[in-house]
């Protein structure tokens, strides 16, 4: 397979190059940056050193060389990049916001900006593998999940046919600071981080409408949730821990049974044994996803936590999982890493 990266040298980009590097059947044959075209990547990043790879400015033309195409750019910049794709044939893995959400008008209130292209929105399949596997197949643009949705939905799907309602879910979630990108900014700068945990996005975080649309779907009911992110001092990894009130007793074997029968086939979903909850050093470095829960009998309340590591399942690995999709190869061609405890 020819790829090609749009955006090459941010966290994302840099961990799509990494990986494709490894995978045996991609061949990456274009990388763009705005920032450092004309320099090879290991001007930018040392520790690449030794990889032969030019970076270029974005011309249209070079999508010509892809059979499928990473988008790993701010939202609002990928409708351009996906035009010129459809015009080429050329198949589409954007790991931006821009083809996650159903709707124009809730885009538009979320990120505060029009969407560029709204007509391709129905034709972006939304990339969780372990949900939407059939759509992801034969699809020309897959919108690669979010990070925090991603940690989210993959605790809450097996539950989805339980009967259990999704009237009252809360979510508290917490994602390294490589969740923000590589652009500078105050709130991620060393001094204003370390030693400090703080919520962010209160109520208005644009993964907010993304886990809805996709739980609302999932539960077959409009999903309103509480959703709190907050940032922690460390550089990757994400842990999310989720409350669902349940009306009527459920046993917690039924329910372990559930998450078992839902990722028996998965290759990167598991659920821990009892007792054992999920860390965040378990999956840094790898695509996988551990979840475990506790039924809370005093409050019967459902206590579900999920780790991810977010540039991996929660963004580059996820996006080489649906490339590999879209290739018919096995998904975990060029994902076999495990986590790097300690």
């Amino acid at each position: 397979m020819k790829v090609g990266i749009v955006g090459a040298t941010g966290y994302t980009g840099l961990q799509l190059v990494q990986l494709l590097w490894q995978h045996n059947e991609a061949d990456l044959v274009l990388a763009t940056s705005q920032s450092y075209a004309g320099k090879q990547i290991s001007e930018v990043y040392p520790h690449l050193t030794g990889y032969d790879l030019l970076l270029e400015e974005y011309r249209s033309e070079l999508i010509n060389r892809c059979d499928y195409l990473f988008i790993a750019l701010p939202h609002g910049l990928s409708g351009p990049v996906v035009a010129d794709a459809k015009e080429r044939g050329v198949k589409v893995i954007d790991l931006g916001a821009d083809f996650r959400l159903d709707a124009a008008e809730v885009y538009a209130e979320w990120y505060k900006t029009d969407h560029t292209h709204p007509q391709w929105l129905t034709e972006g399949v939304y990339g969780l593998p372990e949900i939407n596997r059939g759509q992801i197949k034969d699809a020309a643009i897959v919108a690669n999940p979010g990070c925090y949705p991603t940690s989210i939905l993959l605790a809450l799907a097996p539950i989805a046919g339980l009967g259990i309602s999704a009237d009252s879910i809360i979510v508290d979630a917490k994602s390294g600071v490589s969740g923000a990108g590589r652009k500078l900014s105050l709130t991620s700068h060393f001094s204003e981080v370390n030693d400090s945990l703080e919520a962010y996005g209160i109520g208005n975080h644009r993964h907010t409408p993304e886990i809805e649309q996709e739980l609302s779907k999932l539960f077959g009911q409009s999903v309103v949730l509480s959703f709190t992110p907050h940032l922690i001092p460390m550089t990757r990894g994400m842990l999310s821990t989720i409350y669902v009130s349940l009306n009527d007793a459920i046993s917690e074997k039924l329910i372990r049974q559930a998450y078992l029968d839902h990722y028996s086939r998965e290759p990167f979903v598991t659920v821990l044994d009892e007792g054992r909850y999920p860390k965040t050093k378990y999956c840094t470095g790898s695509n996988r996803c551990f979840i475990n829960f506790k039924l809370d009998k005093r409050t019967n309340r459902l206590v579900i936590v999920s780790s991810i590591d977010n540039l991996m399942k929660g963004a580059s690995g996820q996006a080489v999982q649906n490339l590999n999709i879209m290739a018919g190869i096995s998904e975990t061609t060029g994902l076999s890493g495990t986590g790097l405890l300690p």
